[in-house]
């Protein structure tokens, strides 16, 4: 044995120290975890399995019905047009807030005066309360009174007003612009994170081998940048799911259930007609697609890992 080496024996209490030092540190965040996420988690797997309503809360009991209630959502006449609305509200919002987020970090990644400043600005709308956002913009959308059809009617692009809240084909449009809006500064800030990363030798490289502005974009920048997109996609979907504030704050789900997600379509059972099993079945349902979509992203990631990693 190597003088100074210490036996086998005596690194194993050591290491146990270790063990025991680092769960100490993740014990409490753990503990957050699951007291606060794990327990109504698995509170809202057992009411979508029970008829429980308001007389549950009197009675103490919740009859158990099995997948009856996922069985009514699944075949309602309104689940079709709530899962079409919550795609085309998830993807026009992802994608509008991703490719605007990606412009604003680009053009902040340029030095120029008041940079900091106007970065700083830009996080307001992310900031603000979701339901004091969603009602300034209730009033700026308003077809009478609202300022965007004041301006409209200012510039003779509309002598009546659109009818933003309460036309079934522009109150979707509306709710999406709105959420892209609120989520943009997450996007930029993120995705201008990522650009900082990126070591400006290769966009000076790049450039004195001839690359355009595009070219340096596509074959330097984007291959460097796709984790963190890829990480900014995927939040942005599941936040995005869940989105309930704006919606409700700004049409309701309607006119004539045209704003209707999933998100408000459990909020309607629950806290409207008072269903709470069925409106647990549908929140359930909402989380199974999250992780759907976040089980496709990493398998995804990781199929493009393996292929980057065989390539010669």
């Amino acid at each position: 044995m190597r003088s100074g080496s210490r036996p086998a024996a005596d690194r194993r209490p050591a290491r146990f120290g270790e063990r025991a030092a680092q769960w100490l540190f993740v014990a409490p965040a753990a503990a957050y975890l699951v007291l606060f996420f794990g327990g109504p988690l698995a509170g809202n797997l057992v009411r979508s399995f029970q008829e429980y309503t308001v007389t549950s809360f009197h009675t103490g009991g919740a009859p158990f019905v099995g997948l009856r209630n996922y069985t009514a959502v699944l075949s309602s006449e309104l689940f079709p047009g709530t899962l079409l609305t919550t795609v085309l509200f998830t993807a026009g919002s992802v994608l509008g807030q991703f490719v605007l987020g990606l412009a604003l970090a680009l053009f902040f990644r340029r030095s120029f005066p008041l940079n900091g400043l106007l970065r700083s600005l830009l996080l307001l709308p992310w900031l603000l309360p979701l339901v004091a956002s969603g009602t300034v913009w209730r009033w700026m959308l308003d077809t009478d009174t609202g300022a965007v059809n004041a301006v409209l009617r200012g510039l003779h692009l509309s002598s009546s007003g659109v009818p933003w809240l309460t036309g079934t084909s522009q109150a979707l449009l509306s709710v999406v612009l709105v959420n892209i809006w609120v989520g943009v500064p997450f996007n930029t800030a993120l995705l201008y994170g990522g650009l900082r990363e990126i070591p400006a030798q290769l966009h000076e490289a790049a450039k004195l081998d001839g690359a355009g502005p595009w070219a340096s974009f596509r074959h330097v920048t984007w291959p460097l940048l796709r984790p963190v997109a890829g990480v900014v996609l995927v939040l942005g979907v599941v936040y995005t799911l869940k989105v309930l504030d704006i919606v409700l704050v700004v049409t309701g789900g309607g006119p004539a259930n045209a704003t209707e997600t999933l998100a408000t379509r459990s909020y309607e059972l629950s806290f409207r007609q008072f269903d709470f099993g069925r409106g647990a079945a549908t929140g359930n349902l909402l989380l199974l697609l999250s992780f759907v979509f976040a089980l496709v992203h990493l398998r995804a990631g990781r199929l493009a890992g393996t292929a980057g990693a065989g390539a010669p």
